[in-house]
């Protein structure tokens, strides 16, 4: 199996548990090893009091992505923390982007950078997730 078939058949079994993603419209544009690309619309439920988005649900969408790329190796991993510092706001009705990447993976500790952009590319968000990772697989594979 190639590191992009492992990649993939990840995201496909997380993706069939993922139920708060796909309740908010995400779609994964692409993964491979160490990387990934969501993408969500920014829905009328997904405003606030200013008529942006939430601030939330742009998080939201950035650690879904990194929860893809740093769990491509078919080593289940969970966050340990992130931050997040916001540049531009959500628009109705536009297609955000968070483009996940990997910085360093060594032993059992990963950290990833996300940018988040908008339908004209400009950035609205800078995100850093660290991760760790957790006995299991999301398949079974030969040794």
């Amino acid at each position: 199996m190639t590191p992009e078939e492992r990649a993939r058949r990840c995201a496909d079994a997380m993706w069939a548990k993922d139920a708060a993603s796909r309740a908010l419209g995400m779609a994964i544009e692409a993964v491979g090893p160490g990387h990934a690309t969501l993408s969500m619309t920014v829905r009328d439920d997904f405003l606030n009091g200013h008529g942006i988005c939430h601030g939330g649900l742009i998080n939201t969408l950035a650690d879904s992505a990194f929860a893809f790329a740093c769990n491509s190796y078919n080593q289940l991993c969970v966050a340990q923390h992130n931050a997040i510092t916001y540049l531009a706001p959500g628009q109705p009705g536009e297609r955000l982007t968070a483009t996940a990447r990997e910085v360093s993976r060594e032993g059992r500790s990963g950290l990833y950078d996300v940018q988040v952009t908008g339908g004209d590319g400009r950035v609205v968000a800078e995100f850093r997730g660290a991760s760790r990772q957790i006995p299991g697989q999301h398949f079974e594979e030969p040794a």
